[in-house]
């Protein structure tokens, strides 16, 4: 058994770095998107492809990862993934038009997507199971922070530099973990076995991840299934996912073992995955969207009302893990507390108002940043505790690429529940909206009388008060739909709590790990 000593530590700094690198930019691009834009002559649609391009590449090298991990070596692809990562963000940065930036995210994004899980798959293979509570709670830290700082450091770096270094900060980390996992990272000792590239099933994959992925991020453009451009991918993305299945069960060395899923904790700790991933990227893509269009903060505003639920985040994880290996109680229980506290968060958001300033989001925040904090490192832990240590990097690879999935699934859905709803609101609250209801023709000769004052005619004033009074019904049916939005995450997590059951059997320990000599 090797003892707790520097260089492990180096190991945890190394891999939390590259995880970094890729979590937060999945999300640091979403407040540049406009700068892009005017400077890259590009429409909407164009530079939407931005953000749909690295997280559809992601997507499916998360998959490959733990076959490619077996291929070439553990070390050796972490390398490779940090060295094109950080190689596609320097052309990302020096980008001249859209569809060459569109092109270098694609190429950052499968960079990107070996990085998390071989990082994940290190840490469970370098520590004992004593210390592998503390060391998941390190990782942990950047794969539930990451997404929460991008937009703050994405806003700030585009309001005072330019869009540009949004890409060059990839830069001085990627050199850095590139040259730590070179000198720091040993290969197992047990070897992972992996067959011939199975091009099938990779064509199988990408049409099937790559088409889901495009469908969730542009459905509610193309007002779905009445494209036939959704129509379609929806077509691929069946074909693709359905023949991938079929593919991997019938061949001896799959790229993407699911027969794992036959194991209950496994199976269900994926799905839990899927739903960390929903609430998650659900929330983060909400309350930025809210406090930015109908509140009025700034994007450094917001990313600021972000960060003290983060760094809560990142304080419980070495406290759970403390906990856990400690072993006072089962793992479940940690997640159960945590997935009632982020119902808590959002339970109480769900009265949000107008009036809502920076302080009203404090607390919520900081509740859900305990919850986070307490879901994490237990789910990872009781999902992978069955798997042999050869078959963790595969596990790591389909839990990452569903808790990735879950994100998309929910930032899709939220999008399209906001459209659908805010419709729904404002058409109710605007049949209270007339001469014959007191309220409504009382505020109206209000406002007709300021623009009167302000010198306006009669029927122009009456105008604007009537615009000025539609704009207000506007702005409260989306305070509405946000409050059901936010109680809706908090609902979904609720009702999950039940099948944590699912969980309970034998003894919960750490996964099994193979112990190496660091000298």
């Amino acid at each position: 058994m090797m003892k707790l000593g520097f260089d492990k530590w180096v190991v945890v700094l190394t891999v939390t770095t590259a995880a970094l690198l890729q979590t937060i930019d999945s999300s640091i691009v979403n407040v540049t998107l406009n700068q892009m834009m005017g400077n890259l002559g590009a429409s909407l649609g164009d530079i939407s492809w931005v953000v749909t391009g690295y997280a559809a590449a992601s997507a499916v090298m998360i998959t490959m990862s733990g076959w490619l991990s077996a291929k070439l070596g553990r070390r050796n692809y972490f390398a490779a993934s940090i060295i094109l990562f950080t190689i596609a963000s320097v052309f990302c940065g020096t980008s001249t038009n859209v569809w060459e930036l569109v092109f270098f995210r694609v190429v950052q994004g499968i960079g990107g997507g070996g990085l998390l899980t071989t990082a994940q798959s290190i840490l469970i293979q370098t520590f004992p199971k004593e210390d592998l509570g503390i060391a998941n709670a390190i990782f942990g830290m950047g794969v539930i922070i990451g997404p929460s700082i991008g937009p703050t450091l994405g806003g700030y770096i585009t309001d005072n530099l330019s869009w540009n270094w949004v890409f060059y900060i990839n830069i001085p980390f990627g050199i850095l973990a590139t040259v730590l996992t070179y000198m720091f990272i040993k290969e197992p000792e047990e070897k992972m076995t992996a067959g011939k590239m199975d091009w099938l099933a990779l064509v199988l994959l990408t049409m099937g991840i790559g088409g889901l992925q495009i469908i969730l991020e542009k459905g509610q453009e193309k007002d779905w299934f009445d494209s036939g451009f959704i129509v379609g991918m929806s077509i691929a993305a069946a074909v693709g996912l359905i023949g991938f299945i079929w593919r991997e069960l019938a061949v001896k060395l799959p790229i993407l073992d699911l027969s794992l899923l036959r194991r209950r904790r496994f199976a269900v700790g994926t799905l839990f995955n899927f739903i960390l991933g929903f609430g998650l990227f659900a929330s983060v893509f909400i309350i930025p969207v809210f406090c930015q269009t109908i509140l009025g903060f700034t994007a450094s505003q917001t990313g600021l009302l972000l960060m003290p639920g983060s760094i809560m985040t990142g304080m419980m994880m070495p406290v759970v893990g403390g906990l856990l290996r400690k072993n006072y109680i089962s793992p479940v229980w940690y997640a159960a507390i945590g997935f009632l506290l982020f119902f808590g968060f959002s339970y109480d958001l769900s009265a949000i108002s107008l009036s809502a300033g920076p302080d009203y989001f404090f607390w919520p925040l900081i509740i859900r940043g305990i919850g986070m904090g307490m879901i994490f490192i237990p789910l990872t832990t009781i999902t992978l505790s069955d798997l042999k240590s050869v078959e963790i990097p595969q596990g790591s690879a389909l839990t990452n690429m569903v808790r990735q999935l879950g994100g998309t699934f929910g930032t899709a859905i939220m999008t399209t529940y906001i459209s659908t709803r805010s419709v729904l609101h404002l058409s109710r609250l605007s049949d209270n909206v007339s001469i014959y209801n007191p309220f409504s023709a009382d505020r109206i000769r209000q406002y007709t009388g300021l623009f009167l004052s302000k010198g306006d005619a009669l029927m122009t004033a009456t105008r604007k008060a009537y615009g000025l009074m539609q704009g207000g019904v506007m702005k409260q049916a989306m305070v509405m739909t946000y409050a059901d939005s936010f109680l809706i995450i908090g609902g979904f997590f609720l009702i999950c709590v039940p099948l944590l059951l699912l969980f309970t059997g034998k003894k919960i320990e750490a996964p099994a790990h193979v112990d190496i000599a660091m000298e």
